[in-house]
């Protein structure tokens, strides 16, 4: 007698597995002098740490990957080590690249095989709610190719014809309309397979991974960001960082 309860292969779902990239190569001139910026303290911890944190945070994720500065693949591995981190998540540090396109690249270089989503996040971005990464790696799951969360402006934006002296007048040459703007975050979310066939595919060096996709004529699709994932790029930034921090404390009570 055969065993009708039992289901054929194919009605077996097939469990997707996530890693992130996170390029932490960079020496963040913007901050000024000292440490890379993925390594400046905020509230005596790393960025770096908190960018990991933040990833790792989600039950999704199985796999961080910090691409380090070149030199300093030891000194990442240390921080990792001396932090707690998830249990549940492995982490893998490498090496990175002179740009940030080639360290992306090798950190997917490094990913086992048996992983099918990719995201990849800014270490600047250490204070990404679990929700904002749940929600790319849902959409990815849900069939987008290309996945990126984000906001809209605040701020009229204006396109201008670039000074050629710093500090000089530049004139305006368009008002794009507000509505069809978005200031677009981190973590990105990837078919791996697209996000591989965008780095051996775009030449250009660009300034997120989410263009090398549109490039290849693909769609990209935009999901919520959030507030709290800016960019720590200038000082006010880790003042702003810190207060975030502040309140959550307050908030979680520890």
């Amino acid at each position: 007698m055969s065993d009708v309860s039992r289901p054929s292969p194919a009605a077996v779902p097939v469990e997707t597995r996530t890693a992130v990239v996170i390029p932490a190569a960079g020496k963040g001139v913007r901050l000024g002098p000292g440490a890379p910026k993925a390594l400046r303290a905020l509230n005596g911890t790393p960025m770096l740490i908190h960018a990991v944190r933040a990833m790792a945070a989600s039950r999704a994720v199985s796999l961080v990957v910090v691409v380090a500065p070149p030199d300093g693949t030891a000194e990442v591995k240390s921080l990792l080590d001396a932090h707690a981190l998830p249990e549940r998540t492995d982490f893998l540090v490498v090496p990175g690249g002179e740009t940030r396109q080639e360290s992306v690249k090798l950190g997917l270089d490094a990913l086992p095989p048996d992983y099918d989503i990719v995201l990849v996040h800014d270490a600047a971005r250490p204070l990404v709610p679990v929700d904002t990464v749940d929600g790319v790696i849902e959409a990815v799951r849900d069939g987008a190719s290309a996945v990126v969360p984000a906001l809209p402006l605040a701020d009229t934006v204006k396109e201008v014809e670039p000074a050629t002296v710093t500090g000089e007048p530049e004139p305006v040459v368009a008002t794009p309309r507000r509505a069809r703007l978005r200031a677009v975050q981190t973590p990105q979310g990837f078919d791996r397979a697209t996000l591989i066939r965008a780095h051996e595919t775009v030449t250009d060096d660009v300034t997120d991974d989410a263009s090398m996709v549109e490039q290849l004529g693909l769609t990209v699709v935009v999901v919520p960001g959030h507030e709290e994932a800016f960019k720590v790029t200038r000082p006010l930034d880790l003042v702003l960082a810190e207060a975030v921090l502040a309140r959550r404390r307050l908030n979680d009570g520890f």
